[in-house]
């Protein structure tokens, strides 16, 4: 876990990823090391120099007798916006080789306002099954009951440490004396937090608001269709009509050849469902923040009257 913090806390606020390793035991999947992954641009020769990277690590870990089997990846994030495509098709890809894996996010600028950032994700089965046929239609959805909170599940975290580990920390909390941290967790100012917050709130609502403008349109063309077909229809009923009372044979009220016959295709309602998540995350967080910061007035407001 440490690793993973250094790691990620050494680039910020650029964005890292790693390997996570370890090993899958009953009901619980034990991450034991990891090890990052060099940042480099996005190229298909560079591409390959990273998987050869990757086996080399994993090789030398074995070597070493460390656990080195694959059991995820780690990466990090800025104010929580991580639900993105790129994920969950990153989630997709592992998943064609190892059942269980997980993806474990740490934001280090949630960390920096006293709260340990970290928490463990997976796809649920019943989006990875929408996923795989691609079919993220509003009849399917209804069908699965599957709604923008159903995307991802998170897995309960526990720290484990040695018993030497354990021993040492509690011996180093008997003598130390308070410390900045302890002072920095009364710090009244979360202006640039908030403010970061809010203007991701506001980026996330403007391109809900795009996603809602697509379904209007599609919906607007779907009705002027229909009208279209139901006046062809008239039409068609109306001749066959005039047929029949000459004799003739009535024509077909159904034409698939006829361009307004031809089923729309719907929007897809994943980005939205994604974007939604993110919204989500940002009003938690200015919920959680703005809490805190009154808790911490009111303290400063009593300390200051004794």
């Amino acid at each position: 876990m440490l690793k993973i913090i250094k790691h990620c806390k050494e680039f910020s606020p650029a964005l890292v990823t790693g390997q996570l390793l370890g090993l899958d035991v009953g009901s619980v999947l034990e991450v034991t090391n990891c090890f990052p992954f060099p940042i480099r641009e996005e190229d298909e020769e560079i591409e390959a120099e990273g998987a050869n990277y990757q086996l080399e690590m994993m090789r030398c870990l074995r070597e070493v007798n460390v656990d080195n089997n694959t059991v995820g990846w780690y990466q990090s994030t800025l104010l929580g916006s991580f639900q993105t495509v790129e994920l969950i098709e990153t989630f997709m890809n592992y998943q064609e080789n190892i059942r269980r894996c997980v993806c474990i996010i740490y934001d280090p600028s949630k960390s920096n306002q006293g709260v340990l950032a970290l928490k463990a994700l997976k796809l649920s089965d019943s989006f990875m099954d929408l996923y795989r046929n691609n079919n993220f239609t509003g009849e399917k959805l209804r069908e699965r009951n599957l709604s923008w909170v159903d995307i991802f599940e998170e897995i309960p975290i526990k720290v484990s440490n040695s018993a030497l580990v354990s021993a040492f920390m509690t011996e180093l909390e008997s003598d130390s004396p308070v410390n900045q941290c302890d002072y920095d967790r009364l710090q009244l100012s979360t202006n640039l937090f908030m403010e970061r917050n809010v203007e991701f709130l506001i980026d996330c609502m403007d391109d809900l608001s795009m996603e809602q403008q697509k379904f209007q349109f599609y919906y607007r063309n779907l009705s002027r269709q229909q009208a279209q077909q139901q006046a062809w229809l008239q039409k068609r009923r109306t001749e066959n009509m005039a047929r029949k009372a000459a004799g003739e044979e009535p024509l077909p009220e159904e034409d698939p050849s006829n361009p307004i016959f031809k089923p729309l295709p719907e929007p897809s309602r994943l980005d939205s469902f994604l974007i939604t998540n993110q919204i989500s995350n940002y009003c938690n967080q200015i919920n959680g923040v703005a809490g805190q910061s009154f808790s911490r007035l009111y303290l400063m407001k009593a300390l200051h009257e004794n």
